[in-house]
């Protein structure tokens, strides 16, 4: 399940950066219809001379796993680099909606490559991943209809463009605390999960120790000290904490 866990982070983080590697939007467009094209290669045994790629050939081959999550991952970052330059998210479902299909479904799929069926399990990975895909879009957008009612959003041209304020910390508390609610129920949650699924929730306390990070700072997502070591804590304290919580079977 370690093997396989690796490998689909891997490929998440192939799919994550094609945007950012390029200079041109449709280069970037290109390589994620490039990635979903190899989803269908590696469950129809074909070879991609890609080192992911060929990872990820592995492990479908050692395991059964659903084409249909990875699909789903791929083609969520497709429409969003299809949005129009500029464009920021209308509402906060539709974050939760994209943090699902980009995160939780990395989730799904090394808990069926671990033989793990369980539906408690599924819902605890779907609350999971929705606040870590939310807490890591912070820094990149809020909706705009949250941002609105802080003020933070403007009609120029017909487009609406973001600006920022003192007022933007209200308008991170509330996308936070939508994340924050989504842990709360994983948690509730957890006395039902199989023993042998905890390992694969466990990016529930990155989330957790990013969300702390952020009350600290008073919801400023520019402030360095978010930035700072692993989520705004030093390296060597997340580790003894992620240890910790593993050691006692928590997520």
């Amino acid at each position: 399940m370690r093997k396989a866990a690796l490998t689909f982070r891997a490929f998440n983080v192939e799919t994550a950066k094609a945007m950012d590697v390029v200079s041109d939007p449709k280069t970037g467009l290109m390589r994620l219809l490039w990635w979903k094209d190899v989803i269908d290669k590696v469950f129809a045994n074909k070879l991609v001379e890609h080192p992911v790629a060929q990872a990820l050939s592995s492990v479908v081959s050692e395991n059964k796993v659903s084409k249909h999550w990875l699909k789903r991952s791929v083609e969520a970052r497709i429409n969003d680099a299809n949005r129009d330059e500029g464009a920021i998210p209308e509402t906060s479902a539709e974050l939760e909606r994209y943090a699902e299909d980009t995160q939780s479904t990395i989730l799904y799929t090394t808990l069926q490559a671990g033989g793990i069926q369980s539906t408690v399990a599924d819902h605890a990975a779907s609350h999971i991943g929705k606040a870590s895909g939310l807490l890591l879009l912070l820094k990149a957008a809020s909706p705009s209809n949250i941002a609105e009612e802080c003020g933070l959003l403007t009609q120029e041209g017909g487009r609406s463009e973001f600006r920022m304020d003192e007022r933007l910390p209200d308008a991170v508390f509330k996308v936070a605390s939508v994340a924050e609610a989504h842990l709360h129920k994983a948690r509730e949650l957890a006395s039902s999960v199989p023993r042998e699924a905890i390992p694969v929730l466990l990016p529930a306390l990155p989330a957790q120790v990013l969300l702390d990070s952020l009350r600290r700072c008073e919801f400023n997502v520019f402030d360095s000290r978010v930035s700072r070591g692993v989520h705004g804590v030093s390296p060597l304290w997340y580790q003894l904490k992620l240890n910790w919580y593993s050691w006692r079977n928590k997520y």
